[in-house]
């Protein structure tokens, strides 16, 4: 700690986990949630797993000095407090997944990004699919993969050349505004692709439909190889008037918007819930929750997302919740463990990132000097302090 002269200034005042309408929610209703999910869950939401009761315990230990702390003190004055361990459980600790989406963020958009323009992809697949990826999770890693093919195939096709590459970074959402299950893709991608030598090749403005008519057909195709639909359903949908596939990428980034790409990146990455939309908790265990926006009754679908990819199928902007409901569509969202909901492809894909990086250091190396070295996963981390005074605009460090 550092120890100033002494001026008014706000202070860091440690977080109280306990305080929060979420905290108490859970340790006042997850156990009895627990005993009725396979009686009232589980035909809507799939068998119980595991990874939520061992997520739920973490949350409800995060911030609690009993669990471990760290002790700060300032050099001079001997001023002292705790900072008790987090929990780092993703998809349900705010605080928690909240620094993590800040740390990949400006790594994805310092580190792996390049100056280039880029896009934002949304992905979409129609309510009627959704349930198979409910059910059969392993499924939602397909997404990512078959999201490329289509990028990469359509930007190969309009410059007609083979030997090209975008790059692309695609994030797996399983949410929705209001915390209904609603699996679809947020993608950074570059809007142009890089040939073998590193040079870069920007695209024209392109359409939409060559690449929803492709993502439709990678679809399908996979739920028909995995035997989740048959060929009469394809050809039903097929015959709709909307399909329900959706992808959009009208945001375009400028290759001088670091920021842009940065604040994008924190977006895909954000956790699927907010503590500032949980509007009031009863006493009776009812819970009110609001919508990202405000919702758009005289127009309640609109032809495509707003520019952070909002949902065109939300006609209201809150939903009232049994607290057991509540926590049934909250912790839906919970990834199994060691599951990536973050995929590098292409010029980004961890490959030819290392390929490009020995290049650099051999070429180096034969110029006896020493090689640029990567940051490392421990370098890449801000420190707590940084993260603390980045989110609150507060020091914790300044001696009060």
């Amino acid at each position: 700690m550092v120890c100033p002269a002494p001026r008014r200034a706000t202070v860091y005042r440690p977080r109280r986990p306990r305080a929060s309408p979420l905290w108490q929610l859970l340790d006042r209703y997850f156990d009895e949630f627990q005993r009725v999910y396979d009686e009232r869950y589980q035909k809507r939401y799939g068998f119980w797993r595991p990874v939520i009761a061992a997520t739920v315990e973490k949350f409800l230990a995060c911030g609690d000095l009993r669990e471990g702390f760290a002790r700060v003190r300032c050099p001079r004055c001997r001023y002292e407090f705790f900072v008790a361990f987090s929990c780092r459980r993703r998809c349900l600790c705010p605080s928690c997944h909240q620094k993590r989406a800040l740390v990949m963020a400006e790594h994805i958009a310092r580190d792996l990004c390049a100056p280039v323009a880029h896009r934002q992809f949304v992905f979409t697949i129609p309510k009627r699919l959704r349930i198979f990826f409910r059910f059969d999770r392993r499924l939602l890693g397909e997404l990512p993969r078959l999201a490329w093919q289509t990028v990469l195939e359509v930007y190969r096709a309009v410059l007609d050349r083979r030997d090209v590459t975008p790059g692309m970074i695609a994030a797996i959402h399983t949410f929705g505004e209001l915390l209904h299950f609603h699996p679809h893709l947020h993608a950074l991608v570059t809007d142009g692709v890089f040939t073998r030598d590193g040079s870069f090749i920007g695209l024209p403005a392109l359409d939409d439909e060559p690449f929803e008519k492709l993502w439709q057909k990678k679809v399908f195709d996979l739920l028909l190889k995995r035997g989740k639909i048959d060929q009469s359903l394809v050809t039903q949908m097929l015959g709709w008037n909307h399909s329900g596939f959706g992808v959009h990428h009208a945001v375009r980034l400028d290759a001088d918007d670091g920021a842009g790409r940065e604040r994008l990146a924190h977006y895909m990455l954000r956790c699927p819930f907010s503590l500032d939309r949980l509007v009031r908790v009863t006493g009776q265990g009812t819970v009110i929750y609001l919508a990202e926006k405000k919702a758009c009754r005289r127009f309640p679908r609109p032809a495509s997302p707003d520019l952070f990819g909002g949902s065109p199928g939300v006609a209201r902007n809150f939903q009232v919740f049994d607290a057991l409901d509540f926590i049934a569509e909250l912790t839906q969202h919970i990834p199994d463990a060691r599951t990536h909901l973050v995929r590098y492809f292409g010029w980004y894909s961890n490959k030819s990132r290392g390929i490009r990086a020995k290049a650099a250091g051999d070429e180096a190396h034969d110029a006896q000097s020493p090689a640029p070295r990567s940051p490392s996963a421990n370098a890449a981390r801000r420190r707590w302090a940084t993260l603390v005074k980045r989110v609150w605009h507060v020091d914790p460090l300044r001696c009060p």
